[in-house]
């Protein structure tokens, strides 16, 4: 396991997950070491990779159906068409999903990264296990409408994934469940830990912050840290934030069908927020000063609305311009460049 980060982040060829042993390290076709590492900042993951076994075999297959458009019923979308590495596997192109038909969803397409820490996907929550959160996207006829049955069989017919599920797997046979565990590998290995901010709290070169950064660090501690926790930036709980005063999105509640949850949301992760917009369930915010003006003045009086926003008749979080520059500042400061960089994630 590597204990020094100084040295893990030089090694650009190491694919970050959670923990490894020398023993369990194989190397990829182009010589990339697959490895279980835990950062030293990040507790302990909540998937490991138990009955899916990381392999160098399993991520390169994981990674090319990821980004194969055949995945799609009409062959036109891939998984990497809302998933941009550039914005954090974020869709930086719309609002909201985009898929077969030109059809557009409802939901704005998070952005994919430290899934391993996870134990709940989508803005509702309605995925309980990272290995069928790729389900949806692949199955909704708003996005790729496939069903698995004719997309195993496409499978099974298309060069060269029968030799590629073989050599991942060890048999052979394409089944759903091998597509799906073969897309963990690929999105499980999407670790996010490198950022300015992550080597400022590990000591590492490169953490130092500027004078705004900090005064950020220090507004952002003491007025949004309650719901976007360090180091994942995100406590995965489902709030309301008073985007509007009757959401016609039913948020957590089509899930649950509890009165509770209407118009509550997924806390999303605030790492790499510089670059995954836009922001909010719905990609309504295209800016981040957008976004913190929201919670100064522009905050609903929801019947849900999360107690941190409420102050007697004042709802929201009071931010004058100067300490959402410095808010911004430190935001920035979460940006992973080496994670959106890194060609182990890109298209093959």
């Amino acid at each position: 396991m590597f204990r020094n980060w100084k040295v893990a982040g030089i090694i650009a060829s190491v694919i970050i997950l959670g923990y490894s042993c020398e023993k369990d390290r194989s190397s990829g076709p182009e010589g990339e070491t697959v490895a279980f590492v835990r950062p030293s900042n990040f507790p302990e993951p909540v998937y490991q990779f138990e009955g899916n076994k990381l392999t160098a075999e399993g991520f390169e297959l994981g990674r090319k159906l990821f980004y194969d458009q055949a995945l799609s019923l009409d062959n036109s979308t891939s998984c990497g068409s809302c998933h941009q590495q550039f914005a954090a596997f974020a869709n930086l192109d719309h609002s909201v999903s985009h898929g077969i038909d030109n059809c557009l969803g409802t939901r704005n397409a998070p952005p994919l990264f430290n899934m391993v820490w996870q134990s709940e996907f989508m803005w509702d929550g309605g995925v309980h296990h990272i290995e069928f959160s790729s389900l949806n996207a692949l199955t909704n006829p708003c996005e790729m409408g496939m069903d698995l049955d004719s997309l195993t069989a496409r499978l099974s017919r298309t060069s060269p994934y029968p030799h590629l599920f073989q050599k991942a797997f060890g048999s052979a046979g394409i089944t759903s469940q091998r597509v799906l565990k073969a897309l963990t590998q690929f999105m499980g290995a999407m670790v996010s830990a490198n950022s300015k901010y992550d080597k400022y709290v590990r000591r590492e070169p490169g953490g130092e912050f500027t004078q705004a950064e900090q005064a950020g660090y220090q507004l952002f501690k003491a007025k949004c840290a309650s719901c976007h926790t360090e180091p994942l930036f995100s406590d995965f709980s489902y709030r309301s934030n008073g985007l509007d005063l009757n959401p016609l999105d039913r948020g957590r509640d089509s899930i649950t069908n509890s009165s509770a949850d209407r118009g509550t949301f997924r806390v999303p992760s605030l790492r790499n927020i510089e670059v995954s917009r836009p922001y909010m369930h719905d990609g309504r915010f295209f800016f981040l000063e957008d976004v913190l003006e929201h919670y100064n003045s522009g905050v609903k009086a929801h019947r849900n609305l999360d107690p941190s926003l409420r102050n007697g008749e004042r709802r929201g979080i009071p931010l004058s311009k100067t300490d959402q520059s410095n808010i911004i500042a430190f935001l920035k400061t979460l940006t992973d460049h080496e994670f959106l960089r890194a060609k182990k994630f890109s298209e093959p």
